[in-house]
């Protein structure tokens, strides 16, 4: 009787394997809350819609756009026709984007980047045509680019603001960052598949599996079960709605300074980025696979980036991170400069994109947080024309100066430009830092 009593209260009490189990639930449980804190946006069907659409037609994107550049490269040998195609890629937003942000306000955002995902689904056939034929030249890339680059200046203010209908307002800034995730991913799986491909069987299939997948984001827009918006713009006249977004961004200091962070990143980090297949060529004496494989790392590091930033954002340190970020992403860049080797070249090119995205995510999650529903598209246009309208600039000076110094020594002036952007940015406007 004795011997049972106690052997029944030895069980009762918690012995080191218990203690262990429950420590252990409790970490499983403490991931799974924080997972589901990363991706609550997927909770909404219709932004799991757009980001499954988005993220095969994205892959599609980043397969052209990779096949393009070493096409460009392959077809004149010459870092300073990267740039032309980048410049006239990135010329229509100067021209239109902030006409499409007075467009994306006065119609349904839904209807808008179905027009234009359409329109760059046929010139990616075209695109296809002319290189199996073999009648493609370095002009025709230059008229594709510059009529894509018109589609995207009204499909970018669209799918900018696009997100405010999908999500509740407490969950947007974790869909924007999740949105950057799923375009990182695309840049990681695109690249790598369109080196490969290209490598294979020539970059007319490239171009072919990115018109094929638009059809995935279109299907996903029509499935779509939206509310009628309320905050359409009812006005004609489209000046007068282009100097109201003009008048509250120019009232907005924070916003201003913004702006002016994510125009200098895109000079200089961006013009970086277009000199990649003459670097994987030049530098690291590679291949059309060197260049895939560049790219990918790229998008690998922000992919991390947006993944983290998803994570971050019930902490409110916006500011901090966006501060942080734009002085270490030129550190990053200086060191990228100095590397002849692949493998080091890949895991530098990768931090960059960390930090890249840590500053462009939280800057457009600041900004859309700070808009009210009936100026956003336009005020967005605004971001989007500094941003895409500042790429092309970046991209015609990076191709000049590699033409005449070389790579190395083009990245190395940018890195050192960018941050001396980033430090006045730093002094001058502290209470971007305070920013939650």
């Amino acid at each position: 009787m004795h011997v049972r009593r106690y052997i029944r209260s030895f069980q009762k009490k918690p012995n080191e394997n218990t203690i262990l189990n429950m420590t252990i639930k409790g970490v499983i449980a403490g991931l799974r809350t924080n997972i589901k804190l990363t991706f609550i946006a997927l909770r909404h069907p219709n932004y799991r819609l757009w980001f499954e659409g988005q993220l095969v037609s994205l892959v599609g994107t980043w397969m052209q756009n990779t096949a393009q550049g070493f096409l460009v490269f392959e077809l004149t040998n010459s870092p300073a026709f990267l740039g032309y195609v980048a410049f006239a890629s990135g010329l229509p937003s100067w021209l239109f984007t902030l006409y499409g942000g007075v467009i994306a306000d006065r119609i349904p955002r839904r209807n808008m980047i179905i027009i234009t995902q359409v329109s760059m689904m046929v010139l990616a056939f075209i695109q296809a045509a002319l290189v199996f034929t073999g009648l493609i030249q370095p002009w025709h890339i230059l008229i594709l680019a510059f009529l894509l680059g018109i589609a995207t200046a009204f499909d970018a203010p669209a799918r900018q603001s696009f997100v405010v209908e999908l999500v509740d307002r407490e969950d947007m800034t974790n869909a924007i960052a999740l949105n950057s995730t799923m375009f990182n991913m695309a840049t990681v799986v695109g690249p790598a598949i369109a080196g490969l491909t290209y490598a294979a069987v020539g970059p007319a299939w490239c171009f072919t599996i990115n018109g094929v997948s638009f059809i995935a984001v279109i299907i996903a827009l029509l499935l779509m079960k939206l509310p009628p918006r309320s905050d359409i713009s009812r006005t004609d006249n489209t000046f007068a709605q282009l100097k109201e977004g003009l008048l509250f961004t120019r009232s907005n200091t924070t916003i201003i300074g913004i702006l002016f962070m994510i125009g200098t990143v895109s000079v200089f980090a961006n013009g970086m980025l277009t000199l990649i297949p003459a670097w994987s060529v030049n530098i690291l004496h590679g291949d059309a696979t060197t260049n895939g494989l560049m790219l990918s790392a790229r998008g690998f590091g922000s992919m991390l980036g947006g993944i983290f930033i998803a994570w971050l954002s019930r902490f409110h340190i916006r500011g901090k991170a966006l501060s942080t970020g734009s002085l270490l992403l030129p550190i990053i860049m200086i060191a990228f400069s100095f590397t002849t080797v692949q493998s080091l070249s890949m895991l530098l090119i990768c931090i960059t994109g960390f930090f890249f995205m840590l500053v462009i995510n939280n800057a457009n999650a600041m900004m859309q947080t700070m808009l009210p529903d009936q100026l956003r598209g336009r005020v967005m246009s605004i971001y989007i024309l500094v941003f895409f309208g500042a790429q092309p600039l970046g991209s015609l000076l990076a191709g000049q100066m590699a033409e005449s110094y070389g790579e190395a020594l083009t990245v190395l002036l940018f890195a050192a430009s960018l941050f001396i952007c980033s430090l006045i940015i730093h002094f001058r406007l502290p209470a971007l830092r305070k920013v939650d």
